[in-house]
Order: C-alpha cells, then structure tokens, then sequence
C-alpha cells in the first residue's frame, strides 16, 4: 500500500502555468510508475500523463503535449506534472495514481492501484 497526496492545484488565468506535486509515504516508490488523470465536472476521467519506474520515459495525452512536462524526484519519493499554456479546458481536478513496476496500458485508470484525493485546477478565460 502506498498512500499519494497531491498539491499545487489552484486559480490561474488561460495561458499561465502550474506545478502539481504527488507526495508518497511509500519509501519504495521509485518501483513504482506514476500516473496523473484528470476529471472535469460531467466527464469521464482521463489519462494526462505518465513516468516509468525504471529510467523515467514519459508518456502524455495528445492533449497536453507539449504543454505538460511529468517528472519525478526519487529521493523525496516526489512526482512532478509541470503545467504550462494552461487552457480553461484543463480545468478538473486532477489525481496521482500509481502502481508497482508498470502500468499496462499505461493510459488506462485500471492499471493503477492506488489514488490521491485530487487537486483543483482552474483555468480561467
């Protein structure tokens, strides 16, 4: 078991920037490949992006590539989704979600097993 926090979420006008943390009590985290989805009011929850457990490759939704940068620092068990060029249809809340070595597929909500509870993030237009 491995308990996720999120934060960083917030207010920010279209085309501004934000950085959200995921903070994990597990001290094994590095085995683990760590997911951020995202899920606006009415909608379904979607895939952002991705790191793997082993070398760090990365994987994004078509949406926020290029905008969106995930990142991880193994030694304060801590993953990073750097967020710029936001638009007002990136608000949701987004959620951290992990799970131990590889999440296959890796845009899929199944294949993680353990959630944070979400951070707010709005865009404004």
């Amino acid at each position: 078991q491995v308990q996720l926090v999120e934060s960083g979420g917030g207010l920010v006008q279209a085309g501004g920037s934000l950085r959200l943390s995921c903070a994990a009590s597990e001290r094994s985290f590095i085995s683990y490949t760590v997911g951020w989805f995202r899920q606006a009011p009415g909608k379904e929850r979607r895939f952002v992006a991705a790191i793997s457990w082993s070398a760090g490759s990365t994987n994004y939704a078509d949406s926020v590539k290029g905008r969106f940068a995930i990142s991880r620092d193994n030694a304060k068990n801590t993953v990073y989704l750097q967020m710029n060029s936001l638009k007002p249809e990136d608000t949701a809340v987004y959620y951290c979600a992990a799970t131990r070595f590889t999440a296959q597929p890796v845009g899929v909500q199944g294949a993680y097993d353990y959630w944070g509870q979400g951070t707010q993030v709005t865009v404004s237009s």
